[in-house]
């Protein structure tokens, strides 16, 4: 049965850690609500691309613009069956707004499934709701994590009861997994028919 998903991004979230979590989660039949305070259904958001070139630390370059298809203030949360917080630099300034913190805090209050990842774990953090979860988020916002109240600090993928936190976007394939898992999509692999003897 198809979920309805909010995601929650802004201007310079990293664009693999929109787009992936979109494109996949609505290709398995989901429905997935992108919004970011202070825009509208049909704005637009930058997005950002993080690389490692040899530095001690990720570059930013230009993504692409990505079009909001829905509006945060107008979003009724009981309608939603889970939340997605993609990572980049847009959650440095989104944990800023009471409105997404409220929006956070009813996901927990409703113990409805969460997922954030890399530098989304800034809004957890911000929305105080992770104290006594086991998680991970980008290695640099572990001090963070720690002096929000998480209970463990883990160094990779990590799901505790209704929330799963990924520390990047290589962690796609195993974070999605446990999403969906979360959601109760099963995706099964039709098994291969040997073509007949003619």
């Amino acid at each position: 049965m198809p979920k309805d998903i909010l995601l929650i991004t802004g201007d310079f979230g990293e664009d693999y850690d929109v787009m992936v979590p979109y494109q996949g989660l609505e290709m398995v039949g989901h429905n997935v609500d992108v919004v970011c305070p202070d825009k509208e259904a049909g704005d637009r958001i930058k997005t950002s691309i993080h690389d490692f070139r040899g530095d001690q630390t990720y570059m930013e370059d230009r993504g692409h613009d990505f079009e909001l298809n829905a509006t945060l203030a107008d979003a009724d949360l009981d309608e939603y069956d889970a939340l997605y917080l993609p990572g980049g630099r847009a959650p440095e300034y989104l944990r800023t707004y009471d409105e997404v913190l409220d929006t956070v805090r009813h996901f927990f209050d409703t113990n409805k499934p969460v997922g954030a990842l890399c530098h989304g774990q800034h809004i957890l953090n911000a929305a105080d709701v992770v104290d006594g979860y086991e998680m991970t988020s980008y290695h640099a916002l572990r001090s963070e994590c720690e002096a929000a109240g998480c209970a463990a600090w883990v160094d990779e993928v990590t799901r505790d009861g209704n929330l799963v936190t990924a520390q990047g976007w290589d962690d796609h394939p195993e974070i999605l997994s446990i999403f969906l898992e979360m959601l109760g999509t099963e995706v099964r692999h039709e098994e291969e028919v040997a073509p007949a003897d003619d």
